[in-house]
């Protein structure tokens, strides 16, 4: 009864946040640690693993649904950049100066604990806020692919040092061949879950069937690659990828219905997540005063580990932006044509007659403008991970002795959390009004030529496959009916009256709906390639399909409402 009060909660402070512009992570955050305070409040309990097992996989595997693949694979470098190298490098220097500073008694073992639960950053917030302003489509795909990833890098690095502090055995001792066996397994057991979730849709055939279906795939990926000791947000997220690749081989109404049933799962978990920590929020500090923790103390480690975390990023991005500026100066100014014969140039580089590979030919090697890096440098929100990773810390180590200092990486971690989303996350659409980084103008013209562009795309696919048609038209139909077929058609079902019934079984309605059918197979099919390509974005890929989803939907309505 209590966790249905808290979704309800949470669910009416969301509402009224997005009705005021608000933060809804932040508001409930902050209310969720006011009711924390009422007398006689009991908060709670769930076991320290749910909330990572429950909540973590459906977010991510809703996120990957919906990202292009090639997209991803096109920003790999800054991608990989960021969400595993950044991660690495804000884990340990959080835990090297925690343990150095010694103003709380954090052994460096305990201090990498809360060095990985703090390192990820929660690029909901920023996708949300850059969706919202437009910022370039690049940027966008960088952020939203860290985020897929950069979990799994932290909460490897969390396993492991969790299991060195609580006296457990890792799968493989060896952290880097773990961390390596983690990044190898965990993908293909997402993916062979993936491709048997599409083989198994083909043949349910039933809209409510496969929705169903859908939900419980990030959960087995999730489970499945955990049990073989592998990265099971690795998992998902490639699940994600290869089903999200598969949809269009899906029904109309299974594409409609897991769209709003994913948006809402996505709402539910997140106002969910921070309302449960927020109401934690008192008994986080009872824990400390018990364990004879100075608060004083607790508020100034927290303070220097926010400031970590806020400088660390930034110093990353623009130290990766200042080599490369670097690299390409030199280049520029010192290196000389490569002789056609052979040799070196006088960077001594030699000419390399091996074009390269499929994939790497794909990956977009530009580097951000630096307005570009002051965003990316700005977007280090925390958020679901960091909150849940620090709850699932264990009470006990193996021997039953309470965890070190549990109650005091909780508190930090939380202090993290609700100050990177009160600083960073109020703070970053006024940086990028400020840098005028938006694509759109006041009008969105920006974004209504790139919706134009997916109307010419749909409109060009049709036009082929009707041109097709008019060049090999069905046997045993006159010529007039041909033509009243193909305007029809054209006019992308505009009229439902004048349509062949497609249940009658006459030759007329069995060509009508096989050229429909091609039509929309062929727009669909158009976009799709456009956008993995990278030349149409995906916001106006996902808005035409949608929009072709829902007209068939209008159609095969206006259609059955006729019987």
């Amino acid at each position: 009864m209590e966790l249905i009060l808290v979704v309800v909660g949470a669910i009416v402070v969301t509402a009224i946040a997005h009705r005021r512009g608000l933060e809804p992570a932040l508001i409930i955050v902050v209310i969720g640690g006011a009711v924390s305070f009422l007398p006689e409040f009991e908060a709670p309990e769930l076991d320290s693993h749910i909330l990572l097992t429950v909540v973590l996989p459906p977010l991510l595997y809703s996120a990957a649904l919906d990202f292009s693949f090639p997209t991803f694979l096109r920003n790999i470098r800054p991608i990989m950049g960021l969400g595993v190298g950044l991660v690495v490098v804000t884990a340990f220097t959080v835990a090297a100066i925690s343990s150095w500073l010694v103003v709380v008694p954090l052994t460096f073992a305990t201090a990498l604990v809360l060095g990985a639960i703090v390192a990820p950053p929660d690029a909901v917030t920023a996708v949300a806020v850059g969706r919202k302003l437009g910022l370039p489509k690049r940027v966008m795909a960088i952020l939203t692919g860290e985020s897929l990833i950069n979990d799994a890098a932290a909460l490897t690095l969390f396993t492991i040092a969790v299991s060195h502090v609580a006296g457990g055995h890792t799968f493989i001792e060896n952290p880097f061949m773990l961390f390596g066996y983690s990044a190898v397994i965990g993908p293909l057991v997402g993916a062979a879950l993936g491709y048997v979730t599409l083989w198994i849709r083909k043949r349910l055939a039933n809209p409510g069937l496969e929705t169903v279906q859908g939900l419980a795939v990030p959960f087995a990926a999730f489970l499945a690659a955990e049990e073989l000791h592998a990265s099971g947000v690795l998992a998902v997220v490639v699940a994600g990828f290869v089903v999200g690749n598969g949809t269009l081989g899906a029904g109309y109404q299974t594409r409609l219905q897991e769209r709003y049933v994913w948006n809402s799962v996505d709402v539910l978990l997140e106002a969910f997540v921070f309302a449960y920590i927020g109401l934690h929020l008192r008994f986080v500090l009872e824990d400390l005063r018990e364990a004879h923790e100075s608060l004083r103390q607790v508020a100034v480690a927290s303070v220097i580990v926010l400031l970590i975390v806020l400088v660390i990023r930034p110093l990353s991005v623009f130290a990766i932006f200042g080599r490369n500026k670097l690299s390409r100066h030199v280049e520029t100014k010192f290196s000389v044509p490569v002789p056609t014969a052979g040799g070196r140039g006088a960077l001594g580089t030699r000419r390399r007659d091996k074009p390269q590979g499929k994939w790497r030919s794909r990956i977009d090697r530009r580097a951000l403008s630096w307005r570009e890096n002051v965003v990316v440098s700005w977007t280090g929100m925390r958020g679901v991970v960091t909150l849940a990773a620090a709850a699932a810390i264990p009470p006990t180590t193996i021997t039953g002795e309470p965890f070190p200092e549990r109650a005091t990486i909780q508190a930090i971690a939380f202090v993290v959390s609700v100050g990177t989303l009160l600083i960073q996350g109020w703070s970053l659409p006024l940086l990028i009004r400020r840098l005028h980084l938006s694509r759109f103008s006041d009008d969105h013209a920006a974004d209504r030529e790139e919706e134009l562009k997916a109307e010419r795309l749909v409109h060009d696919a049709a036009d082929e496959v009707l041109a097709q048609f008019r060049a090999n038209p069905p046997r045993n139909l006159s010529p007039r009916v041909v033509e009243d077929i193909e305007a029809i058609v054209a006019r992308h079902s505009q009229d439902a009256d004048e349509m062949p019934d497609p249940e009658a079984h006459t030759k007329r309605s069995e060509v009508f709906t096989a050229l429909y059918r091609d039509v929309l197979a062929s727009q669909r099919a158009a976009l799709i390639a456009e956008r993995d390509a990278g030349r149409i974005e995906d916001e106006a890929v996902r808005w035409m399909l949608e929009r072709l989803d829902l007209q068939e939907a209008g159609v095969s309505a206006r259609l059955e409402s006729r019987f």
